[in-house]
């Protein structure tokens, strides 16, 4: 079982973040609320319907056929209020969306809007994309892979892996554990560019940056607070840990991704781009509405900067492929899971004062009373949800959980989408 405060969706939408460091977070609370219906608002564009089946897809998210009882059962998704959920391209502005959602055997995918603008394609399921913090989920697996291999510890302080890297009061007081749970309170970072605006990420969408150099930025003044004592989501934290895992092991952090996880799965779309910034072969397109209401293409830009915590180029069908995987037992034994979605003590609060919501790699939200175990992922155009129930909902052995991904427009955007996507599965 995972250890966890029950989050709740309801009132505000559930699932807000922000971009930048702190990419996204899933808003929670004490008490489970019920999703509001109001965020479910009507469909205006029927969108295209890939696939819908009862025993999977035609892609590499394919599962096994259901069993004979279970193919003459009412239906347990909603596919109807799933494309709903997905076609309100106006709530928020976007121009794509991509859907798979699950509950047990019974799979679904659809999709709404375009690949690329002008172009009338759908996206396709093995359409690349930006996957942003959902980066997170990778490199956590491999630093816990690491810790049951004794490769390295969890409660040892940075500086046994990192030496000079950090300020020597740093590298003494935190840990690879409070890195990986977001309690390090390392300071904000200074001496960066300013991407508040569209026209401010258009500017410096091209700046190269090494992860030591983005790490320098990070470590001016005080600590924020005393490590282990609060939680602050903060994509530095990964930044580092990707270190961590390129000193332990001595091969560079993409090589160590592709060989533990990549490879092993068959996720042949998925890669860590370093320095270059295109997406090559099909991939859905990222746009940036700007201050005169333009659209820019997005699509291109160096994420460097972003480099172990948010840089992962993904597509739906590698996403779900990893969420059963992960899910199922084949990346980690139960004890690596266990801390994989595990919280901080009940006395770590998260620094508005709300109970802490991330694990070692993946984050907690409960919806109508169904508790979800994942990540979220956010960059420039591009936005991700991988949610599953870790643990099965009834006697047949049915886990529920979807792989969300479009393409929102605005620089900030509410979370209308997966909230609608969360009501229509929980309902």
């Amino acid at each position: 079982m995972c250890r966890g405060h029950p989050g709740a969706v309801g009132g505000h939408p559930g699932w807000a973040g922000h971009g930048g460091d702190s990419t996204i977070g899933l808003m929670t609370s004490q008490a489970p609320l019920p999703l509001s219906r109001r965020t479910l608002v009507r469909a205006f564009a029927a969108g295209a319907v890939l696939a819908v089946a009862a025993g999977g897809t035609a892609s590499a998210a394919s599962a096994a056929a259901p069993t004979t009882a279970e193919a003459t059962a009412a239906p347990l998704l909603d596919t109807r209020a799933l494309q709903a959920a997905i076609s309100d391209l106006d709530h928020p502005h976007a121009t794509s969306a991509q859907l798979y959602a699950f509950h047990g055997t019974e799979r679904w995918y659809g999709t709404a809007g375009v690949a690329e603008l002008g172009t009338g394609r759908a996206p396709r399921p093995g359409d690349r994309f930006r996957a942003g913090s959902v980066t997170k989920a990778f490199v956590a697996t491999v630093v816990l892979q690491l810790w049951r291999e004794g490769r390295l510890k969890l409660d040892a302080p940075l500086a046994r892996y990192l030496p000079g890297l950090l300020p020597d009061d740093f590298g003494r007081r935190i840990t690879v554990a409070h890195l990986l749970h977001h309690t390090s309170g390392l300071p904000d970072h200074q001496g960066i560019p300013d991407t508040s605006t569209p026209e401010g990420v258009l500017r410096h969408r091209f700046d190269r940056w090494t992860p030591r150099e983005w790490v320098r930025t990070a470590t001016h003044g005080p600590l924020k607070f005393a490590p282990g004592t609060k939680q602050e989501y903060r994509g530095i934290n990964y930044v580092l840990l990707a270190l961590v895992v390129e000193e332990v092991t001595g091969r560079p952090y993409r090589e160590v991704i592709t060989e533990r996880v990549l490879r092993p799965l068959g996720l042949s779309r998925t890669l860590t781009p370093g320095q270059d910034p295109r997406l090559h072969g099909p991939h859905v397109h990222g746009y940036l509405r700007m201050t005169d209401g333009s659209l820019e293409d997005i699509t291109v830009y160096n994420t460097s900067s972003s480099w172990g915590e948010g840089d992962l180029v993904c597509t739906v069908d590698d996403l779900v492929r990893f969420q059963q995987a992960l899910f199922n037992g084949e990346l980690l034994p139960p004890e690596a899971m266990d801390k994989l979605c595990s919280l901080p003590p009940d006395d770590v609060r998260m620094l508005d004062g709300g109970p802490a919501r991330y694990g070692m790699g993946l984050q907690t939200v409960t919806v109508n009373g169904v508790t979800f175990w994942g990540k979220t992922g956010e960059v420039y155009g591009y936005r991700t949800r991988v949610f599953s129930t870790r643990d099965t909902r009834d006697a047949r052995d049915r886990r529920l959980g979807f792989v969300l991904s479009y393409t929102p427009t605005p620089l900030t955007t509410p979370e209308q989408m997966v909230a609608r996507v969360a009501t229509a599965l929980t309902s």
